[in-house]
């Protein structure tokens, strides 16, 4: 499993947009502790309102990584970064990037790496090879977020259910499943990447045996109800094994996003389908709650929503970024 090199110097590039910044502004509010500073090219409009260090600065400072911390149009690295990123492997510095276009690829990038002894770590296409899903139940317990649909808060609700956790002192570990994700826990598995056969595989090794009380929490990806990406959501959900789930849901979304004939169903029908694909590797599986982003919602209209969702579904309705996910957790810890 990968593991990376922190603490980290954001690279922001000369982003213009904070929408672009999504990863740097996740590292710094998710493991603000792991986060030494922000470095830019001259251009840049972006801040992340951290101490400005240099890449030699920041090394100085004890900074393992610079992450590239902006996602461009496309996926693609510019050229102009090279400077900076350089630079960053000169002064002893690990590049890393969740980009499309692999680092190694820019020859001054991979002589510079070469020269110090340092790694060019592309998190979407660093998985090593993970062997086929055995299928046995594995010690510890573990809680997956599921969806609705894509981008809708499954990495958040995740990292606000291990925060909760373990401010109630019980035992449990973020397992990150994307990029962004890899940055903030420092390890985890770019399931996106895998071929398909293996991908309850790597959700095998991602939680692996663990003390009984020990909880993993588990990062979902995609949507069982996705037409693209169902296939990866489902090998990680029978990988998992997970003892429980948390269905995410934005109601804002009628339809799957860019796929307007694809309709999203009634959330109890999505729980269900959930459980019922769920039992084929734990026959146990239960939900415990709803992670909702109310975003678009105002105060009213959210508490209106909420108290009807639960009547509905009979389950705790929280939005994690709006009151926490306290609900879901007492629910989740239930005898």
């Amino acid at each position: 499993m990968l593991v990376l090199r922190k603490p980290y110097l954001l690279y922001l590039g000369d982003a213009q947009l904070k929408s672009d910044c999504k990863t740097a502004f996740g590292l710094r509010d998710w493991c603000r502790e792991d986060v030494l500073g922000e470095w830019s090219h001259p251009d840049a409009r972006v801040t992340l309102g951290l101490p400005r260090l240099s890449p030699a600065e920041a090394a100085a400072r004890g900074a393992g990584s610079i992450v590239v911390g902006v996602a461009p149009t496309g996926g693609l690295l510019p050229a102009h970064w090279q400077d900076d990123l350089e630079a960053a492997a000169l002064a002893g510095l690990d590049l890393v990037s969740g980009l499309h276009t692999r680092l190694g690829s820019f020859e001054r990038l991979a002589t510079a790496a070469s020269r110090r002894g340092v790694r060019l770590v592309d998190v979407r296409h660093m998985n090593p090879p993970f062997p086929v899903a055995s299928g046995r139940r594995r010690s510890g317990r573990r809680v997956l977020t599921v969806g609705t649909d894509c981008a809708l808060g499954k990495k958040y609700t995740a990292l606000q259910l291990t925060r909760e956790l373990t401010g109630r002192r019980v035992p449990a570990t973020f397992r990150a499943t994307g990029q962004t994700g890899i940055m903030i826990a420092g390890s985890g598995i770019a399931m996106d990447a895998l071929v398909a056969d293996f991908l309850a595989g790597a959700a095998e090794a991602l939680s692996p045996d663990a003390a009984p009380d020990h909880w993993d929490v588990i990062e979902g990806q995609g949507s069982i109800f996705h037409p693209a990406y169902a296939g990866v959501t489902l090998g990680l959900l029978h990988g998992s094994q997970p003892d429980a789930i948390v269905l995410c849901h934005d109601p804002e979304r009628q339809t799957i996003e860019e796929y307007p004939d694809y309709p999203i169903p009634p959330l109890g029908q999505a729980i269900e389908e959930y459980l019922h694909l769920g039992r084929l590797t734990n026959r146990a599986i239960r939900c415990v709650g709803l992670s909702i982003n109310s975003s678009a919602l105002g105060d009213a209209a959210w508490a209106e929503y909420r108290a009807r969702t639960e009547q509905e579904v009979g389950l705790p309705v929280c939005d994690p970024l709006r009151g926490g996910v306290a609900p879901i957790v007492d629910r989740l810890l239930a005898p």
